[in-house]
C-alpha cells in the first residue's frame, strides 16, 4: 500500500531539525509532501515561494519528497493530494498538547487522515525557526541549526530589513 504524508509548517527558514524529519520520513513513508503554509496573519521572514524554492533545493537529492505551498485547512489539502497520513515533529513535551489536539481535528475534517508523530533528534531538538532568526538578528552563529543555503538567505534577509 502506498503512503502519502503531508509535512506541513511555515519553515520559516527550514532548519535542519525540519530537514531531519522530512530524510527520516522519507525512508518510512512511499511519498512526503512537504507542505509550506502561507497564513496571512503570520509575519514571516521569507514568502511561500521563497520557502519552497529553499526547501526543493534542500530536498532535491530525496527522490520521494515533493515540495508544495497550501493556503486553508490542512485537512482538505491533505485529502486533495490524496495523503493519508499527517507528519509531525515533536521537539520537546510542551509541542505534545498542541500536536495531539491538531491530530483530532484533522481526523474529524478527515476521519480517514491519521497523524504519525516522530521524536526530532536530539542533536536538533533545541532548533526552531524563531530561534534561528533570533540568533542571527543579534549576529549570532547559526551554523549548526540551518544549512549554508538558509544561513546566506537569512543573512541577506537581515541586511536588507537593516
Amino acid at each position: 500500500m502506498k503512503t502519502v504524508a503531508v509535512y506541513p509548517g511555515s519553515f520559516d527558514p527550514p532548519t535542519y531539525g525540519h530537514l531531519d524529519i522530512i530524510g527520516r520520513g522519507s525512508h518510512v513513508f512511499s511519498k512526503v509532501i512537504v507542505a509550506v503554509a502561507f497564513n496571512i496573519r503570520k509575519q514571516t521572514m521569507f514568502t511561500p515561494e521563497e520557502r519552497v524554492g529553499m526547501l526543493r533545493t534542500l530536498t532535491g537529492p530525496m527522490g520521494n519528497v515533493e515540495v508544495d505551498a497550501f493556503d486553508g485547512l490542512l485537512a482538505d489539502y491533505a485529502v486533495a493530494k490524496g495523503a493519508n497520513v499527517v507528519l509531525r515533529g515533536l521537539r520537546a513535551v510542551s509541542d505534545f498538547e498542541f500536536e495531539f489536539q491538531m491530530a483530532h481535528v484533522n481526523r474529524k475534517l478527515a476521519p480517514k487522515l491519521d497523524t504519525v508523530i516522530m521524536m526530532t533528534g536530539e542533536k536538533h531538538i533545541y532548533i526552531s525557526s524563531s530561534i534561528v532568526k533570533e540568533v542571527a538578528r543579534l549576529r549570532g552563529k547559526i551554523d549548526d541549526m540551518v544549512p549554508e543555503l538558509v544561513r546566506d538567505r537569512v543573512v541577506a534577509k537581515i541586511r536588507e530589513q537593516e
